[in-house]
């Protein structure tokens, strides 16, 4: 099969790095890619959100399988126009993609169909909401209605802080947003697979969103995750797909618009009751880190399966074992962060089944690898048990020399 993967992030290096070990991969392009991605498939300029270039690219190209990663081009309904052009993938079509793309979509289809979720309201005036909040107290969540790259929610401890989280959303031209009530428990991540009728629970993990050691200061797009995640018990997961992903797909079947393609449902899981926090429409970043480390090549077979409508022919096969990924961003993320500091050490780093270090956000200049992004490397092990992975990743972490860098030094304190 020839494969391209959209997309040039840490998730898209993941992705690349499973599917290559499939040997129905015959070639492997990605686009944009990344140096990392560069190391195990070809890497194209490409628009990825112009589904016409992206269309007429796999025809040259004899592709027989594209693999949206990010959630830009599903929400640009890049996927929709693959599928006009005969061509087989994996995503949702950009309605269905609207479970991450709004906010404000996804509590309507919850309340439609009975999932529990976090009461709420949605507001695109800022007056209003901000008298909503001083009403309601805190704590409070403030989240923008529209994609926000995993850093659009404020949970607010105080009504001030609220409300300058109000404010700087409606500063940056969005034109709606959702205030939630603040759940309580423990968060967790369920992936599940679905074909447009069946669904296949895939995998559990747990992201560390804040940027500070202890789960501190502001969101991220996620400083690490480990796979799987115990809060996820089997109970708690078959309460999750009874009550909260089975519905949903329902309801997204009966709207007529069937979702295809990966759901990640972010929940809170409290007493054993989950409730969904929000879904988001691709595989989580990082949690596809550390379930392509443990899938390894049969995540292609899955992939394939979901998009050619097979899901119920196939299933799984999950190795007792455990992976963890910690991220090295940028000294300033998640605000302003510095890029160009140069990366050293990675040659001698090992590349295997049970270690790898997924590129991010970096770049070759002047013959080095150097930081251009906020996240910028994965350093990801698997272990048989979850200390052992993790010592193996800050074992690897230690050896690389990236002054520029930071990282946080207690992924997968919750489980240890």
């Amino acid at each position: 099969m020839n494969i391209l993967i959209l997309g040039g992030g840490g998730r898209e290096h993941a992705l690349a790095w499973a599917v290559k070990q499939n040997p129905k991969c015959d070639r492997l392009i990605a686009a944009p890619g990344n140096p990392g991605i560069a190391q195990v498939a070809e890497c194209a300029a490409l628009d990825i959100l112009d589904g016409d270039a992206v269309a007429a690219f796999c025809g040259e190209n004899a592709v027989d399988l594209v693999i949206v990663g990010p959630e830009a081009p599903l929400a640009a309904g890049v996927a929709d126009r693959l599928r006009a052009a005969g061509l087989l993938v994996f995503g949702p079509s950009r309605e269905a993609a609207r479970l991450e793309a709004s906010k404000g979509f996804t509590k309507e289809v919850c309340d439609a169909c009975g999932a529990p979720t976090a009461s709420w309201a949605a507001f695109s005036d800022l007056t209003e909401a901000k008298a909503h909040v001083e009403r309601e107290g805190a704590p409070i969540v403030v989240k923008a209605d529209g994609l926000a790259a995993g850093k659009g929610v404020t949970v607010a401890q105080t009504v001030p802080e609220a409300v300058a989280a109000l404010e700087a959303i409606f500063a940056d031209g969005e034109a709606q947003v959702v205030i939630e009530e603040c759940l309580t428990g423990e968060e967790a991540s369920f992936f599940v697979l679905c074909d447009g009728t069946a669904m296949l629970p895939l995998g559990t993990a747990q992201d560390h969103k804040r940027v500070g050691e202890g789960d501190t200061g502001p969101n991220t797009g996620g400083m690490g995750a480990y796979s799987p995640a115990p809060v996820l018990s089997d109970s708690v997961q078959k309460r999750a797909l009874d009550e909260i992903v089975g519905p949903t797909l329902e309801e997204m079947a009966r709207r007529g618009t069937p979702y295809q393609g990966v759901l990640y449902a972010g929940l809170m899981i409290d007493n054993g009751r989950p409730k969904l926090i929000e879904y988001n429409v691709r595989f989580g970043d990082p949690e596809a880190q550390v379930l392509m480390m443990r899938l390894g090549g049969q995540a292609l077979d899955l992939i394939q399966a979901c998009a050619e409508g097979r899901l119920s022919e196939v299933q799984a096969h999950w190795a007792d074992d455990h992976a963890l990924t910690v991220v090295l961003a940028a000294h300033g993320y998640p605000g302003t962060p510095e890029t160009g500091g140069i990366i050293q050490g990675l040659d001698a780093l090992p590349e295997t089944s049970e270690a790898m270090v997924f590129h991010a956000g970096t770049a070759e200049s002047d013959g080095r690898l150097v930081a251009k992004g906020g996240r910028v490397l994965n350093v990801t092990a698997r272990g048989s048990t979850l200390r052992e992975a993790r010592d193996r990743a800050y074992a690897m972490l230690d050896r690389i020399e990236a002054p520029s860098l930071f990282c946080r030094r207690d992924i997968g304190w919750r489980a240890l």
